[in-house]
């Protein structure tokens, strides 16, 4: 049995949970343009930003007109989580709805997955990739057996974004690709490109439903920001953070082009427009051991922390969703395949899903989350998140703290001595899910602590 405070928490949840669910059944469609038509979909991500990189969440000397635009027009969630803190499982989930444990193989993400792109197509959608791919190079893998009618972009993890060559191990090699075949536009700036070809793609499918994925190659590294965004932040004395800023400002405007394309077409009454980043920023040695901003959180991509997990995410759909509204609620991009399922009619997979459709959380502040718990894996490390309760354990020493997040949100005072029931509960709680996969998962760090 939970602990005292969880099951409260629980049959609260439940009761409201009924309630949310009679109130949303069916399609998010509200009167005018978007009634009379399936919504387009435009999925932006963006790659190693951080948990709190945006004017909207609170960086407050941070130029990101675009991105605060979109929250405006619609919700940004404040405790939105991906399913695990690096590129390529986190793309999986994303793209799946399922954990990755269950989407991925050894070489990226598993062919006969059913994807966004996929379930989308099945609805009579035109569909577009545009940026970076990272989920596998097998033929099985291609965006375009995936669902995708057209890509342009790269598929390994960085890329220079003028040479479009990859120097980050092994021989430097060209990586652009258009389709299947290798593609060349040397010394065009690889975000121009995007935004072009996105510009491009709402043109050509603007009188059917459409959707447009952008897997955005910023602010990872290379961090090659232009001069005028790195001139704007010259008074920032941290090397690191003046690239990271100018890099974030350089990808809200990319952003700004596609949104405008949007306006300029009238198609904005029938879009539906998500936005968030792949996880936490980089500390690597490519972004200058690291710039991101992951205020109040500590942590960064490659941990479980919140600052590895926890990122931004905003969601505009205007007669479909109210604006200017904050959702507090903990959801996953694992909900993101089921939530544009419901917002567009379109049938989902018969796989079986880890996500769940935010339809009652998109239509009130007071709904609940679909999820009694979250969970995740990665490397050695594990966590579990119930209510303000978070535990965090590693398989490699056995090590193990418990965090109050409501009331310590950095994870800096492990609370676990002091709260051994709710420690050994969220240690069950983890012990069951770990053997509803274990049939699945390969690595030890997919072994019960």
């Amino acid at each position: 049995m939970p602990p005292a405070d969880l099951m409260s928490r629980r049959q609260c949840l439940s009761t409201l949970g009924q309630a949310a669910a009679a109130l949303t059944a069916g399609p998010l469609l509200v009167g005018g343009a978007g009634a009379q038509r399936p919504p387009n979909v435009v999925l932006i991500l963006s790659d190693d930003q951080g948990s709190t990189d945006l004017g909207c969440y609170g960086a407050t000397n941070l130029h990101t007109p675009n991105l605060d635009g979109l929250a405006g027009d619609g919700l940004r969630f404040t405790q939105f989580y991906v399913n695990a803190p690096v590129c390529i499982p986190s793309r999986s989930a994303l793209m799946t709805g399922r954990h990755f444990v269950r989407s991925l193989s050894s070489d990226g993400m598993s062919g006969d997955e059913v994807t966004i792109a996929e379930m989308l197509k099945g609805a009579g959608y035109r569909t577009g990739c545009f940026g970076k791919w990272h989920l596998g190079h097998p033929e099985s893998m291609e965006p375009l057996a995936q669902g995708f009618d057209e890509f342009l972009g790269f598929k390994v993890g960085a890329m220079d974004n003028y040479s479009h060559f990859f120097y980050y191990g092994g021989p430097n090699r060209h990586v652009l690709r258009r389709n299947l075949e290798p593609y060349r536009e040397d010394g065009v700036y690889f975000p121009d490109i995007v935004a072009r070809e996105a510009e491009r793609f709402i043109d050509d499918n603007q009188a059917s439903p459409f959707f447009l994925y952008l897997p955005l190659n910023q602010p990872h590294y290379p961090l090659q920001p232009e001069a005028r965004f790195l001139d704007r932040y010259q008074g920032v004395a941290d090397v690191a953070r003046r690239y990271q800023m100018a890099s974030l400002t350089s990808m809200d405007e990319h952003i700004g082009r596609v949104l405008r394309r949007l306006d300029d077409r009238g198609l904005r009454q029938d879009t539906i427009v998500l936005f968030l980043s792949d996880h936490g920023h980089s500390r690597e040695e490519r972004t200058f051991g690291g710039g991101g901003r992951s205020t109040p959180f500590t942590g960064h991509k490659g941990t479980l922390r919140e600052g590895g997990i926890r990122v931004p995410c905003l969601l505009s759909a205007p007669g479909r969703v109210p604006s200017s509204q904050v959702r507090d609620q903990a959801v996953t991009s694992l909900d993101l395949l089921p939530t544009i399922a419901h917002m567009t009619g379109a049938a989902l997979p018969s796989r079986e899903l880890d996500g769940a459709s935010l339809a009652g959380i998109l239509a009130s502040a007071g709904a609940p989350s679909p999820h009694g718990q979250l969970h995740w894996v990665y490397d050695n490390s594990w966590a579990v998140l119930e209510g303000n309760w978070k535990i965090l354990g590693d398989v490699s020493d056995d090590s193990l703290a418990l965090y109050n997040l409501a009331q310590d949100p950095a994870e800096r005072h492990n609370v676990a001595s002091s709260n051994k029931e709710i420690a050994t509960y969220l240690i069950g709680r983890h012990n069951e899910w770990i053997r509803s996969i274990k049939k699945e998962a390969s690595s030890k760090a997919f072994v019960s602590p």
